[in-house]
């Protein structure tokens, strides 16, 4: 299925929650031994725990590449396990090149056979450098988010800087909108070109979004960087479809890592982070409504 189309699907039939899979080490459970095996239990632990609830997961390649060949095992396996518990996975590589090498990254990660749904992307090097990962999304019904406006508070170094009459991040999502205008879903108005808009800028989101009406948004930042259900209602836009009392809003998932994952350290970190899930998604859907 077109992405843009799978994933306004899940959305729609769980909540726009997305599950930040950041295994870093130090912060495992007790009980969980600190090593690729340990990852690997902890992701899986993690996935049957907010299944239910969320429409993704975000694993971070970096906390699987940390732990070499092993760790990069384990990404896949984690992978696989998400896709067969129904789960759209958004690989976090946030990946950039040129001419072959930007093919094999996109070969890496977007192969028809790889058990990802969509990777991040980093638009520094220009178009040519997201072109490869286009054309294998056209070819594997795969997706990517490209970096627009990111939740860092550091961000507005380089995003926010003025090209003429607009900020970079601006110029940029008008660049993500005319790529992503050519990939449409069939059953959505959505693309398969996604960008990925921080929550701890709902502002600059509020107008992102009139300027990529296409383009599904992947939020990050909420809940331990600070992001609130009030900041991030604005990337989404109102869907007629729903029913009348429910919250309407799709072309978004909003990702929250730290404070899901790790909502309790103990025992009970499984029920801890399926009730931080099945929160989040009522305080999502809250500000929607609102």
């Amino acid at each position: 299925m077109h992405f843009g189309d799978a994933l306004t699907a899940a959305t729609k039939a769980k909540s726009p929650v997305c599950v930040g899979l950041d295994p870093q080490l130090s912060k495992l459970p007790d009980g969980i031994s600190k090593d690729p095996k340990g990852v690997l239990e902890f992701c899986k632990g993690i996935i049957d725990a907010t299944k239910a609830v969320a429409c993704c997961v975000k694993p971070q390649l970096a906390y699987f590449e940390a732990l070499g060949w092993e760790g990069m095992k384990v990404f896949f396996e984690t992978c696989d396990y998400a896709k067969k518990q129904g789960l759209i996975v958004i690989a976090d590589g946030k990946r950039n090149d040129i001419g072959t090498t930007c093919e094999a990254y996109a070969d890496a990660y977007l192969a028809k056979d790889r058990p990802i749904d969509a990777l991040t992307v980093s638009p520094y090097l220009g178009s040519d450098s997201v072109k490869p990962f286009i054309e294998r999304c056209v070819k594997n019904d795969k997706g990517i988010f490209v970096l627009v406006k990111t939740s860092n508070p550091s961000s507005g170094e380089l995003q926010d800087l003025p090209v003429g009459d607009e900020a970079v991040h601006e110029h940029l999502a008008q660049l993500v909108e005319s790529w992503g205008m050519h990939h449409i879903g069939p059953k959505t108005n959505f693309s398969f070109v996604g960008a990925v808009v921080g929550a701890t800028y709902p502002e600059e989101m509020k107008y992102l979004r009139t300027l990529m009406p296409h383009i599904p948004f992947l939020i990050p930042g909420y809940g331990a960087q600070g992001g609130k259900a009030e900041d991030v209602k604005h990337g989404f836009i109102a869907d007629p479809s729903e029913r009348p009392g429910r919250a309407g809003g799709t072309g978004a998932v909003v990702n929250a890592s730290r404070s899901i994952i790790f909502a309790s350290g103990g025992k009970d970190w499984k029920d801890a982070a399926e009730k931080a899930a099945i929160t989040m998604s009522k305080e999502i859907q809250a500000a929607l409504k609102a």
